[in-house]
């Protein structure tokens, strides 16, 4: 187990800034997703906290050893690549035990380390085959028990899920997050994925740009988010946007309406907001619930229906033209063109700062 700093730490490549100031400080046996959208700087930051990538300014410090110059076998990290990167002429119980064999590790309990790494990645049956005899996800699995029989102080995983099925991806996430609490150590995962970071992290680290957004547990950043960044990439169906007018504001409450919305009271949370300027109102699907037309906050027609058992997705125009998800947790039939009203809780509401180089999330 260690903890690892990362103090102001930047990459650049030639006159191109990937990384843009980093500070972050992940305890002792935590577990850290890096997420956010492809082009992010996430696996590059992943690669310079394995030595894989020169830091260019800053510090990367681990159980407070400074590591911007240690080469990646010295820092006690082991780390699962998206690709593979298995042998093709070994079994799986020699790649598994590669490492191991290379540092002279005593058979018996190599032997002991690769049985439990097979148990805990279900692949005992897969033991004697060669790389050629698996599928994509047996690889993988095959490269995540390499890394789990080296007991590293910290492991980096980068999108090790990628390349698994729906089924088994959200069996071996079970597996990793059962992996953390057996050992308690030190992990980093980078991930494009939302439901592995809600799902797995201890803490979130969103970035954008090469910068952090916002750092916090995944039910902080559900529900209290920094920005519209955050907000519109956490979360399924992401949050809906909703433009609105502030006609009046007090020490914590901004009044805000527009053509389809009756005026209501939402905290502004000291946000760089005005009377008479332009906010964007910040909704979650789950939040939005149907009542009839004229009871409803938020009026307007049904556009599209889509019913997942559990669950009901409906897509609502509404009067002013714009869009909302409502997210119903039942399952209901609501026919296209039919008359509809939303209503919700403005203390689950939050009201953002216009910001148009934060206001779409990619995905």
């Amino acid at each position: 187990m260690a903890q690892v700093s990362l103090r102001n730490v930047r990459k650049s490549f030639g006159a191109v800034d990937v990384i843009k100031g980093v500070d972050i400080d992940i305890a002792d046996g935590e577990f850290v997703v890096f997420v956010g959208p492809s082009g992010c700087g996430k696996s590059t930051l992943l690669r310079m906290i394995a030595g894989l990538e020169d830091i260019t300014d800053g510090d990367l410090e681990i159980d407070g050893v400074r590591m911007n110059d240690r080469q990646p076998k010295d820092r006690g990290i082991a780390m699962v690549f998206q690709t593979y990167a298995i042998f093709p002429h070994m079994t799986v119980r020699e790649n598994v035990a590669f490492g191991l064999t290379i540092n002279k590790t005593p058979k018996a309990e190599a032997a002991a380390k690769v049985a439990e790494a097979a148990r805990i990645l279900q692949m005992e049956h897969l033991m004697d085959r060669k790389p050629s005899q698996l599928s994509g996800g047996q690889r993988q699995r095959v490269a995540i028990g390499r890394a789990i029989v080296r007991d590293p102080k910290v492991f980096l995983f980068d999108e090790p899920l990628s390349n698994l099925d729906a089924a088994l991806r959200m069996d071996m996430r079970m597996e990793i997050g059962k992996l953390h609490q057996s050992l308690g150590a030190s992990m980093i995962y980078v991930t494009h994925d939302q439901v592995e970071a809600m799902t797995l992290a201890d803490k979130i680290v969103v970035l954008k740009d090469g910068l952090v957004m916002q750092v916090g547990t995944p039910m902080d950043l559900y529900h209290a988010p920094d920005n519209l960044f955050v907000a519109g990439f956490l979360g399924a169906p992401s949050m809906n946007f909703i433009d609105v007018k502030l006609t009046e504001m007090e020490s914590e409450l901004a009044t805000v309406e527009n053509a389809a919305m009756q005026p209501i009271k939402v905290a502004h949370k000291g946000r760089a907001l005005s009377v008479g300027g332009r906010g964007v109102l910040g909704i979650r699907p789950q939040y939005l619930h149907p009542v009839a037309p004229s009871e409803g906050m938020l009026h307007g027609k049904v556009a599209l229906t889509e019913r997942l058992g559990a669950e009901t997705v409906v897509e609502v125009m509404l009067k002013d033209g714009e869009k909302v998800i409502a997210a119903l947790a039942e399952d209901r039939i609501l026919a296209p063109g039919t008359e509809i009203g939303l209503r919700f809780d403005a203390a689950q509401a939050h009201l953002f700062a216009d910001d148009a180089t934060q206001r779409k999330a990619v995905h």
